[in-house]
């Protein structure tokens, strides 16, 4: 007997699930797309919408955050479907690991092969300014290291294997997709390649955090993206994710600088658009691609 059995995460779960919500909309999303903190206005694009909040879909989350929305939005971007979740799960909100991931399972149990993550996130690189838009190539997953993995557990090979490969997590043609579609759109002065690194939160970085990470390789700092990255890979999703510099992480002893949740939500509002353009002409180009073919 498995120990997923009987908390909701299981196969037949996620797939109860699924069928319900199929049942609910004539929808049959391709792509999946995530919004991060303030970044909600990606599902408000979408053309035939059916939405459904969190607490009225059968196992599934809810979210508990200020501005993160929490409800599923089906519909059309450019004419592709597409599901949205507008509001995501932290593992600072006290979810066990498996529940901040079930909704990816879900994706792919809905048929969607394309994963769209954006997030806010700080910026410890010190070339980044604050409202760049960083194209994640790669992460580094610090609750990983102490063994909160998603894929921790028994493993059900219906939905991948026991030990999924992560150095190609972050699809490479689709990173190349956007920063062509960055360039076209006037977007190259604050468009970015980088590494992500998360943290479990929801405690903002000391400096001396923010100076270690920064040494190892992350050029970016958040709470959230690489858990639902990790287990969309295991199911066999493509994955593109981007993050909007919402702060700078402070480096030094003598900065005045703070951060707060209210200066993230701030650049998400003045950036948001431009990241809405640039994710919708990625979705309308990835039948261009023959993505889905």
């Amino acid at each position: 007997m498995f120990p997923e059995s009987s908390t909701g995460y299981s196969y037949e779960d996620c797939q109860a699930t699924a069928d319900w919500l199929l049942s609910q909309t004539a929808v049959r999303p391709l792509v999946g797309i995530v919004c991060g903190s303030g970044l909600g206005g990606l599902a408000d694009a979408l053309k035939d919408q059916v939405a459904f909040n969190y607490r009225d879909i059968p196992n599934f989350p809810q979210s508990t955050v200020h501005g993160h929305a929490g409800r599923l939005v089906f519909g059309t971007l450019k004419g592709r479907p597409c599901v949205c979740m507008q509001g995501r799960f932290h593992l600072y909100e006290g979810y066990p690991i498996q529940k901040i991931t079930m909704p990816m399972r879900i994706f792919k149990l809905l048929g969607v092969e394309t994963v769209i993550l954006t997030n806010a996130a700080g910026g410890l690189n010190q070339d980044y300014k604050v409202g760049d838009i960083m194209i994640i190539k790669d992460h580094l997953n610090m609750p990983g290291f102490a063994g909160n993995n998603p894929l921790a557990g028994p493993n059900d090979e219906r939905f991948g294997v026991r030990f999924p490969c992560m150095s190609d997590a972050y699809d490479r043609e689709l990173q190349q997709m956007a920063l062509d579609v960055g360039s076209e759109l006037g977007y190259s002065d604050f468009l970015r390649e980088g590494v992500y690194c998360v943290l479990g939160g929801p405690s903002f970085e000391t400096i001396a955090e923010c100076r270690m990470l920064h040494k190892l390789g992350a050029d970016a700092v958040g709470m959230s993206t690489v858990h639902e990255v990790i287990v969309a890979r295991h199911c066999g999703m493509r994955v593109f994710a981007l993050s909007l510099i919402t702060n700078k992480a402070v480096m030094n002893y003598d900065s005045e600088e703070k951060a707060n949740h209210e200066e993230v939500l701030q650049t998400g509002k003045q950036r948001a658009e431009q990241l809405e353009r640039l994710v919708s002409t990625i979705v309308t180009r990835l039948e261009h691609n023959n993505n889905f073919a």
